[in-house]
């Protein structure tokens, strides 16, 4: 994919899209009370698979893991149930590959895992599903809970390889490489990279003497920590309403694991180079998504190969090895893109909140929209007291004014 030439957003433009994503990202984290649910469904899960006597002596922990450890969650695609996704480890001693070790380990322990949550969905009235990795329980309130048996395997030669550990695959009938707290904490290092934006911390400062004027900026922090962490929610949301909510797209979608890591490999290289905003710094590691993987030519076709950097020896992109995957994958990175411009014209243009609304509703779906039109209103309230309107015309009357022309994407 070529890289686009594009002048970079203004500081204000990047302020308004931001708001916006900080309106959605809320909007995507859990209650108080489901995230009550979710922490006494793992405890839950971890005192009865204490108690089974397969288990009995290997059970040492059950951990969240995925989206919820990373600060990275988005609620499922589907609109029609509220509740979350979420990712469980049950962590079994290492004393449980003399157990589970043999040729037949592996689904031998599947076997063991899926016997006994029956039993728990059972006594519980939750509906279990099976797959060849791990099960989910779904409850009654919407919440879905993936559960993995992983046993502990330290690698200590390697990075992260302390928290290395031996997932069952039935499918091929083996022990896998995985490291999900390894995974978490490279992704906790690379989001506490610094972005380089001496325009915007300049702006900062500036804005203190003003603050009389203008509805406050949000605390600097409370921006720049978990840039990478809303980038990912970004790519995740977009990636759903490109992919899943499209029946001739669903068997094309990238994991989230996949575009996860690569969007934090980007990151990594950019964030300590100059940028005059965080949109800029967000659109630079969307563009730069494809090259953080490794390409080998096979003929016609493509291999494409990403070590998860706390397991080197999982492919994440082994999935992506379809050439009509690797098509669609590049051609949503610039779908993103380009959809991330429309929203940014919308907003240049003063066309109103029913205008934004609209794209983002287009671009990210219907919840994100609903959670950007009830911010958007308060903000309106709010500027308006003070005699000011982002998104609308000072008379709090929308306006429509044709975008301007750009060059974001060259010739």
């Amino acid at each position: 994919m070529s890289t686009p030439r594009r002048r970079p957003a203004s500081r204000t433009s990047s302020d308004d899209f931001f708001f916006l994503l900080e309106a959605i990202a809320r909007q995507q984290t859990p209650t108080g009370t489901q995230l009550e649910q979710i922490e006494s469904s793992y405890n839950s899960t971890a005192e009865f698979l204490a108690k089974r006597p397969e288990f009995a002596g290997l059970i040492t922990q059950i951990h969240p893991h995925g989206s919820r450890q990373l600060g990275t969650m988005v609620r499922p695609w589907d609109d029609s149930r509220d509740g979350f996704d979420i990712d469980l480890i049950a962590r079994l001693d290492s004393q449980a590959l003399a157990r589970y070790g043999d040729e037949r380990g592996p689904t031998r322990l599947l076997n063991h895992f899926h016997v006994a949550f029956q039993d728990y969905a059972n006594a519980h009235g939750l509906t279990l599903k099976k797959w060849d990795r791990c099960v989910t329980l779904c409850y009654s309130g919407g919440m879905c809970a993936d559960i993995a048996p992983v046993i502990d395997d330290p690698l200590f030669a390697q990075a992260y390889g302390s928290t290395h550990g031996l997932i069952p695959d039935r499918a091929a009938s083996r022990f896998e490489s995985t490291n999900p707290r390894g995974y978490a904490k490279f992704f906790s290092e690379t989001a506490a990279i610094a972005a380089l934006m001496p325009a915007m911390e300049s702006a900062t400062f500036d804005s203190v003497r003003r603050s009389a004027e203008i509805v406050p900026l949000n605390d600097p922090d409370e921006v720049f920590e978990p840039l990478l962490c809303r980038i990912v929610q970004v790519l995740k949301l977009h990636r759903n309403v490109s992919f899943l909510a499209k029946n001739n797209a669903k068997d094309l979608v990238p994991s989230s694991i996949f575009i996860t890591t690569l969007a934090a490999h980007a990151y990594a290289a950019k964030a300590p180079l100059i940028h005059m905003t965080p949109l800029d710094l967000l659109l630079d590691v969307v563009e730069t998504m494809p090259t953080m993987f490794a390409s080998t030519t096979l003929g016609r076709d493509e291999e494409w190969h990403l070590p998860n950097p706390a397991a080197p020896r999982s492919n994440l992109a082994e999935d992506m090895n379809e050439p009509s995957r690797q098509i669609a994958f590049r051609a949503w990175i610039e779908l993103l893109v380009e959809d991330v411009e429309k929203i940014l014209a919308a907003i240049d243009a003063r066309q109103g909140i029913a205008s934004v609304i609209t794209q983002v509703r287009d671009v990210f779906g219907q919840r994100p929209a609903q959670a950007v039109e009830k911010a958007l209103l308060e903000r309106q309230k709010a500027e308006l007291n003070l005699g000011r309107a982002t998104f609308l015309t000072a008379a709090a009357t929308p306006l429509t004014v044709p975008s301007r022309s750009h060059n974001f994407f060259g010739k």
